[in-house]
């Protein structure tokens, strides 16, 4: 029942993709409102309970340049089924942990393997046309955004009611069922030979150096995925602060910040549509300008404001990552894969230092220095995407 390649992609295949996406790079999050719950149960103090989430994410940066560029050498579907395999391996020891030895360990395999989320999206790429790859990808990468979203209060409450440990196992049998359903539907994909892995490496330095686009796309995503991490880290604290919320409460506000993944398969149809241009300055001001709104509705404790400001910022972030990978999936196929590897390595590292600029700046100056900060990356990359089309018309 295996579709070939050559075929059109089925609603089914892109749903199962996109679903498998999702869920994978959700294992990233499910630690990180758990923390307080999970330390004290495997011998971690309160002073280092925050390392809990970090080596899932180190693992992650590190699956994201050594495993995804594998891509470009290794058959694709394989790759993905031994990446989810890896990953529920490491849930199922996350889910026994008694130490956190294997709690590290477990979690440093569920951010590597985590990162076969990131070999689908070229996947699909290869799959359709080029003038509905738009739309297809940000089906998929509505489908991604979705799962980061609904992670932190899937965790909460599945926690409250079974204990932190479920949450893991739940995961794991999660992703037994997404294997079994790609090993069934998802078509072959073998990369051209020709290449060894120590040459694929190498050759990332180049493709960063003799693509413009590729550079240019990066930074503005780093630039937004770091106001998102931003966002993320610091808003739970905003939350139980100015408005009062518990652990509950600050899930159901995560769920209704989810809504942002909606704007994805719209934003895929007009990029298709030649409004990439538009989109990703639109994207950019929007978030600048409702990270401001967020310094006033937490001032005013206009909390539907806030919410509405939320999934503004969540589908203003989507779309640029929709619009970005549209154009850098324009690279040759043979050299996809190490092109979204070298994208979604510079995205994470500025994710990762929005998550610390996050906690950092809401110490230092409360919502209010937060809120700035996230404006002036919106910003920021609103200057940088003048400057690039300024230089191209010269």
């Amino acid at each position: 029942m295996r579709q070939a390649p050559s075929s059109e992609p089925s609603a089914l295949l892109l749903t199962a993709l996109a679903t498998a996406a999702g869920a994978l790079v959700a294992n990233l999050y499910y630690a990180q409102p758990l923390v307080a719950s999970i330390a004290p149960e495997i011998g971690v103090s309160q002073d280092l309970a925050g390392s809990l989430v970090s080596v899932t994410q180190i693992g992650y940066g590190i699956g994201l340049f050594f495993l995804v560029s594998l891509a470009d050498l290794v058959e694709n579907r394989k790759l993905v089924l031994l990446c989810i395999a890896g990953t529920t391996l490491g849930l199922a020891g996350t889910a026994v942990a008694g130490s956190p030895a294997v709690f590290f360990v477990s979690a440093l395999a569920i951010g590597v393997c985590s990162t076969g989320a990131q070999v689908l999206i070229p996947f699909l790429a290869h799959l359709v046309p080029e003038e509905r790859r738009g739309r297809v990808v940000g089906n998929a990468m509505g489908g991604l955004l979705a799962g980061i979203m609904l992670a932190r209060p899937a965790s909460l409450f599945i926690a409250s009611s079974f204990g932190w440990r479920a949450v893991f196992g739940a995961s794991a049998v999660l992703m037994v069922g997404i294997g079994l359903a790609l090993a069934y539907l998802m078509p072959r994909h073998q990369p051209k030979a020709g290449m060894h892995y120590g040459r694929i490496l190498a050759s990332m330095w180049g493709l960063l150096r003799d693509m413009p686009f590729l550079r240019w796309r990066s930074a503005y995503q780093a630039l937004l995925f770091a106001a998102f991490n931003l966002f993320w880290t610091a808003v739970p604290l905003m939350l139980a602060e100015h408005f009062g919320l518990n652990g509950h409460q600050i899930g159901l506000f995560a769920l209704a910040g989810a809504g942002g993944a909606l704007a994805a398969p719209i934003v895929g149809r007009l990029a298709d549509r030649g409004h990439g241009k538009a989109m990703t300055a639109g994207a950019m001001l929007t978030l600048g300008v409702s990270f401001l709104g967020t310094g006033w509705s937490s001032i005013t404790a206009a909390l539907a404001i806030l919410v509405v400001l939320t999934i503004l910022i969540d589908a203003a972030v989507q779309t640029n990552q929709i619009v970005s990978q549209r154009i850098i999936f324009t690279a040759p196929g043979h050299v996809r894969g190490r092109v979204n590897a070298i994208y979604m390595t510079l995205t994470f590292a500025g994710g990762a230092i929005g998550s610390i600029l996050g906690t950092v700046t809401y110490h230092a100056g409360g919502w209010t220095l937060t809120a700035l900060t996230g404006a002036l990356a919106g910003f920021l990359a609103l200057a940088l995407f003048g400057l690039e089309q300024r230089r191209s018309r010269a």
